[in-house]
């Protein structure tokens, strides 16, 4: 079997969870079947998905699986050693799980009321290192931050409700509080990898 049509097997499971409704127990058989799909190594490597270098000036790639208009959205990410991000939420549901290398998760949760739009104050609830055998998932409105440590990049998927691109009203919290719009100043473009 072809990479893509692995790919179109797996979202047709996946749709079906989505259309009945994605709450916590629902993210538990999505991350079940991502680890299987993670398994798939001969399809899903650095060979397919290079890592990218410092010498091409980015620290990240997101290869996107599948077009498939507003509807949950496959891609495997690629992050050098030193990679973070601010905490930011999805908007929609996300399921993170490793082919190869680490990943620090910081899940926080809101300590504030949310009454003023432009600031935030965020505790820190948890800290997971996403890897093979240890994946995370997230509701739309859970916040997480992300930062690889070590010397080896990491190739994970990461599976999402609808496209990230589409995603207008995510947001992303700064150091001093401060929320900004996170696909409008933190997010990189993806690279697209259908029909592989």
């Amino acid at each position: 079997m072809s990479a893509d049509s692995v790919v179109q097997s797996f979202l047709e499971k996946i749709r079906v969870i989505h259309q009945r409704g994605v709450d916590r127990e629902a993210l538990k058989e999505i991350v079940s079947l991502l680890e299987g799909l993670a398994e798939r190594r001969e399809l899903f490597n650095f060979e397919r998905f290079p890592a990218p270098t410092e010498a091409q000036g980015t620290t990240q790639f997101r290869y996107r699986l599948n077009d498939d208009g507003e509807t949950p959205t496959l891609y495997v990410n690629s992050l050098l050693p030193g990679k973070s991000t601010i905490p930011h939420n999805h908007e929609t549901w996300a399921v993170i799980v490793a082919i190869e290398g680490q990943e620090l998760n910081e899940v926080f949760r809101r300590a504030d009321d949310g009454s003023d739009p432009t600031r935030a104050d965020l505790q820190l609830e948890q800290k997971v290192i996403v890897q093979p055998g240890t994946s995370i998932s997230f509701l739309g409105e859970d916040l997480h931050g992300i930062r690889v440590d070590g010397e080896h990049a990491t190739l994970h998927f990461h599976l999402y409700g609808r496209p990230l691109e589409s995603l207008e009203n995510r947001y992303g919290v700064k150091a001093d509080g401060a929320v900004v719009l996170y696909n409008k100043s933190q997010m990189t473009p993806s690279i697209e990898a259908y029909g592989l």
